[in-house]
């Protein structure tokens, strides 16, 4: 009897060392199947990091785009409503000049008041970039519109400013009317 126990155990002993090895060798093949799984869904994930970076990259480089597009687009609004408000301004400082001259040579307090509210314009006029146009350097098509020939002045010289022109930040703004000489 204990021969056969010891049979028996022996027997049970070698059906588990078999089903240990069997065993072992099913982990090792599932072991082989599991390190080349992973090995093809790192190359997978791999692949949707980089696509999803590339889709990153693109968006960002998208809204830098949009921002510049944005700010392009409110400096073009800015400088319009600006144009519009000096060309609205330059009545005024045409009035301002007209009264001026109007007065003559007659000094007054009230004439003293419209000088300095003129004076006061234009330097908040040139703050904003709007500068008069030149007069001193001759007729000039692309700054002064002629409207007359003036008699008096030599060919291709300004002979009387009828009305005043400026430049807003080195564009025209409105142009010098002037009679030139023939």
């Amino acid at each position: 009897m204990a021969t056969e126990q010891n049979q028996n155990a022996q027997d049970l002993g070698l059906e588990q060392a078999d089903e240990q090895a069997v065993n072992a060798q099913t982990e090792a093949e599932q072991t082989d199947l599991s390190v080349e799984d992973l090995q093809a869904q790192i190359t997978q994930l791999q692949d949707s990091l980089k696509l999803e970076k590339a889709r990153t990259a693109n968006a960002v480089y998208e809204a830098q785009k949009s921002v510049e597009r944005i700010q392009r687009d409110a400096e073009k609004h800015k400088e319009t409503a600006l144009e519009k408000f000096a060309k609205e301004l330059l009545d005024s400082v045409d009035n301002l000049e007209r009264a001026i001259q109007a007065a003559g040579d007659v000094e007054s307090p009230l004439l003293e008041g419209v000088k300095l509210t003129l004076k006061s314009l234009l330097t908040t006029l040139e703050k904003f970039g709007v500068v008069e146009v030149d007069m001193n350097n001759g007729f000039n098509a692309d700054l002064h519109q002629a409207v007359g020939i003036a008699p008096d002045a030599k060919a291709g010289e300004i002979g009387t400013v009828l009305q005043k022109g400026y430049t807003l930040s080195n564009r025209l703004l409105r142009p010098a009317m002037v009679l030139v000489g023939q």
